[in-house]
């Protein structure tokens, strides 16, 4: 009885080990998906800022695992720094703030417009009505309430904030942005949830305005900014899961976005 009792122990325990190491390394993916890509940049010291200079991201150590027996810390940074989401209250009073926007508009599925040869040509570009004609033409029309990005190849400029601004001589900036012809197609024909970029702004470098914000933002669309990694991502098919901190009456706050490969 023991020696069976043994067996049976020690048959088990081989399972189990050799179940370990095959799956070892691994993640279940949800159903459906192949791949997750992260479109998140990393939040350090070396973010580039809007205004170079506002107050960036500062950490202090509380405590260590030598002296405390665990690692915490404390850390300050503004509301729209980073990667991250403009909510609708940021430009239009009453409106959602982060935390109230309805968790249903943060998972959609994601379009992305690639316009790197048009940004390489002119760091001013905008986003045009035209764009988008001929993206449909190849990818058919935009799914109504879909998170829209546009990659300009500017998050290859990332490593450098003075590159990343591109300032000119007079401090204007210049990076691409969305047209506010654009921005209006995508919300009232395309009832888009929110409109991502990879540069600083949905607005392009020199604008002193803010018109795609102005009229986005009280169209209760959400803003993506500073977006990284679209270059793993492909045109359609692909599932955004947008995950904002939760700040409580905040105009914006840190993002992390995951796009679901099918």
């Amino acid at each position: 009885m023991k020696i069976r009792t043994l067996i049976a122990a020690y048959v088990l325990a081989l399972a189990i080990f050799l179940f370990a190491q095959q799956h070892r390394g691994t993640v279940a993916k949800p159903g459906g998906f192949h791949a997750i890509v992260d479109l998140t940049h990393t939040i350090n010291g070396k973010v580039p800022k809007f205004n170079p200079g506002e107050e960036g991201y500062r950490v202090r150590t509380l405590q260590t695992i030598e002296k405390d027996q665990y690692f915490a810390r404390y850390i300050s940074l503004p509301e729209h720094f980073g990667t991250h989401i403009d909510a609708p209250a940021h430009f239009a009073r009453g409106l959602w703030t982060v935390d109230q926007i309805p968790a249903e508009r943060l998972v959609a599925p994601l379009v992305v417009l690639d316009l790197r040869d048009e940004a390489k040509k002119n760091p001013d570009y905008q986003v045009s009505v035209e764009d988008i004609a001929r993206w449909e033409h190849a990818h058919n029309q935009i799914p109504m309430a879909s998170v829209i990005m546009v990659r300009t190849g500017w998050d290859s400029r990332w490593s450098s904030a003075r590159e990343f601004r591109n300032a000119d001589a007079k401090g204007v900036m210049h990076f691409p942005g969305y047209s506010l012809d654009a921005a209006k197609f995508l919300t009232e024909g395309r009832q888009a949830l929110g409109l991502g970029i990879d540069t600083l702004s949905v607005d392009y470098g020199p604008s002193t305005d803010f018109p795609v914000h102005h009229y986005t933002l009280p169209h209760s669309v959400y803003h993506l900014e500073d977006v990284a990694n679209l270059d793993h991502v492909p045109a359609t098919g692909a599932t955004v899961i947008v995950a904002p901190m939760k700040i409580e009456g905040g105009s914006g706050g840190p993002v992390r976005i995951l796009a679901l490969l099918p």
